[in-house]
């Protein structure tokens, strides 16, 4: 009796601390572990998403779990990735989605039916849920206030599964929103100030939570284009809180029903800093190539000359941006010398366009409208022409990401996008007036046709496997000792699509490793894969921020697939990491730097004892057989994680563990 009155002390008092609102959601779902930053916890999952250039592996490897049915409270498989259908690659890896959802209990997204984070945002997301996706922007969630997390799509299956997602917790940064925002300045604007301050790594181990009284100012919509492209700052997810706001959003898709409040309490404690914002004081920025965080104003890149103008994706597609770029558009005519794309987010926003006369506006103008889908955003069509100025409202400009190599993409906002349009140079989008105000809805479109629910009892559904679809790889558990050749030698800000391009030659290959594995680091070296099968396998060598970009855990499993063995970098991207690890790749941190400097490719590296050194919580010792020269090198590894690399990966472990 004793013993329990304690308890509930303790459990009191930690009611009394206050909390943030991203620690709120995390308390309620922790399974392992306590909210100290940089400690690994484990979080219950209730919802996952998928898409079909992740979800075909991610349903393979559940389906290697052996277990019959989903046990989140909601799964959703979407098509929006691969739906430019010029072999029948893609159209067989959809029919495998859409029985294996059916067989295992999950909604299936059928293709048109829109960008798995908008589609989400609109019919499933719930403040104070959480989500894991095998997508990197699912931190879209958090406009809604959701925990929601990108990871690997084996992390994805074992959520489904019922498993906890394992991360190190994060700090929280406090990002407080004061004022509003002036006209044609937009929540895009608001994230590309973030990025100027933070970089692409500045988010490293942090939750970006946003707080203060410029919050209420912004919609679900602006304030997913803000937690969305928040994953380009390298944050584990962003969140709002869940408000008035909120709760107007869902009354308005039919679902108030879902509407929780969630804010932070007075008093609490932001580990991660802080940084403000004054709303009314921004204007229009673009992130200039070929990254998120090159940030400069739009005023001082006016005059530069514009080819193809791209407005869309899971970042800018809701329908305020569409109705917004058809008002600035109405009664002109795109320059002549522009190709104006426009990518609607989902069917809903699709419908609701052309129910209030935006869609005849768009078209007039002479827009090509394209159907709800990722596209040109994930290289999926719409490549500009050579050395092009492309301005698009996407999430990422990585080099060659377009299907143009030496293509000039800079992101901006739908305000900037249409001015560009209209005046074929980069163009203050002050400088322009809405010539029409189309009439929002008050209620949402209903799109539910694209929607295919899943059978009560799926056991007697035959999932449909085309040629394309491979089986699972299956790797060795990690050697005593092990030596090998340095495959290639990489600097800083190595991006996931460096190492596994996409595009749409290489996207249709997602469910087929020896296929794709064929193209890893093809746009940096095309002779990578041939060498690494050569030479059975090695090591890779990089700078800061290796593995920054997607979730596509491609970018480990393909590498893996030929025999890359660890990767020694300065510092990871956290989802790369992860899913480095699930695939058994060691991931090996430099003490110093000079270490990294004295590499060259091609040299035999060895590491001796390396399985009796990590099981003994020793550094790990790197001999450099070509200069004689032998170091020490960190690992980033929980006591977990280790179990998962000595088992050759995270399947082999699982199903261990099952």
């Amino acid at each position: 009796m004793k013993k329990s009155k304690t308890v509930s002390r303790r459990t009191q008092a930690k009611r009394k601390t206050p909390l943030t609102a991203a620690e709120k959601v995390l308390a309620a779902h922790l399974v392992e572990g306590g909210l100290k930053p940089g400690t690994p916890i484990a979080i219950r999952m209730d919802q996952t998403l998928t898409q079909d250039a992740t979800g075909t592996m991610a349903w393979l490897q559940f389906e290697a779990l052996g277990i019959p049915r989903v046990r989140t409270e909601l799964s959703v498989s979407y098509v929006d990735h691969n739906t430019l259908q010029t072999g029948f690659e893609n159209a067989d890896d959809h029919a495998f989605l859409q029985t294996a959802a059916e067989k295992f209990g999950a909604i299936f997204s059928r293709p048109g039916n829109g960008i798995c984070h908008q589609v989400h945002l609109e019919r499933f997301g719930k403040p104070g849920k959480t989500l894991l996706g095998s997508d990197s922007h699912t931190p879209t969630g958090g406009g809604l206030g959701m925990i929601s997390i990108g990871a690997g799509g084996l992390d994805v299956a074992a959520a489904m599964g019922g498993a906890p997602f394992y991360l190190s917790c994060p700090e929280i940064m406090n990002v407080v929103l004061s004022g509003k925002l002036r006209p044609r300045v937009s929540a895009k604007d608001v994230i590309l100030e973030v990025l100027r301050r933070l970089t692409v790594k500045g988010g490293v181990g942090r939750i970006l939570e946003y707080s203060g009284p410029g919050v209420a100012a912004l919609s679900v919509p602006e304030r997913a284009t803000i937690t969305n492209m928040g994953a380009e700052t390298g944050a584990t997810t962003s969140i709002f809180p869940s408000d008035a706001v909120t709760k107007k959003f869902l009354a308005y898709q039919g679902r108030v029903k879902d509407f929780s409040p969630l804010q932070a309490d007075r008093g609490a404690v932001y580990t991660g800093g802080e940084i403000k914002i004054n709303l009314s004081e921004l204007e229009p920025l673009a992130a200039q190539p070929h990254s998120p965080d090159a940030v400069a104003p739009v005023a001082k890149l006016q005059g530069i000359s514009v080819q193809q103008v791209v407005i869309g994706s899971c970042t800018n597609s809701s329908l305020a941006d569409m109705a917004t770029v058809a008002a600035l558009l109405a009664g002109k005519t795109v320059h002549p010398n522009v190709s104006l794309v426009i990518s609607p987010g989902s069917q809903q926003v699709l419908a609701a366009l052309a129910k209030n006369g935006a869609l005849q506006t768009l078209i007039a103008a002479g827009a090509r409208i394209m159907e709800p889908a990722c596209g040109a955003c994930i290289g999926m069509g719409q490549a500009p022409a050579s050395d092009a100025v492309t301005l698009r409202t996407f999430n990422r400009n990585f080099k060659g990401r377009s299907g143009t190599p030496e293509a000039k993409v800079y992101l901006v906002s739908p305000e900037t996008a249409a001015a560009a349009a209209l005046t074929g140079v980069i163009t203050d989008p002050r400088t322009l007036k809405a010539t029409k105000k189309f009439v929002m809805p008050t209620k949402a479109e209903a799109a539910g046709s694209l929607l295919v629910l899943p059978l009560p009892r799926g056991e007697k559904v035959q999932i449909k496997r085309g040629p394309n679809i491979a089986p699972l790889p299956a790797f060795a558990a990690l050697p005593e000792a092990d030596a090998g050749p340095v495959l290639l030698k990489t600097g800083d800000n190595i991006t996931t699509d460096d190492i596994m391009p996409a595009g749409a030659k290489i996207l249709p290959l997602r469910s087929n490793i020896p296929a794709i594995s064929r193209f890893v680091f093809s746009g940096l070296d095309e002779d990578f894969a041939r060498r690494a099968q050569d030479l059975k396998g090695g090591y890779i060598a990089g700078g800061d921020n290796y593995g920054q970009g997607s979730s596509r855990e491609h970018a480990a499993l393909a590498p893996r697939y030929l025999g890359v063995r660890a990767v020694l970098v300065k510092s990871f991207a956290r989802i790369h990491l992860a899913n480095l690890i699930n695939f058994g790749i060691l991931p090996l941190t430099f003490k110093n730097p000079e270490d990294y400097a004295s590499l060259e490719q091609g040299q035999t590296l060895s590491m001796p004892d390396l399985k009796t050194r990590l099981q003994s919580g020793q550094t790990v010792l790197v001999k450099n057989d070509a200069t004689g020269k032998t170091w020490e090198m960190n690992h980033p590894l929980s006591a977990r994680q280790l179990e998962i690399i000595l088992a050759g990966g995270f399947l082999n472990w699982l199903k261990r563990k099952l």
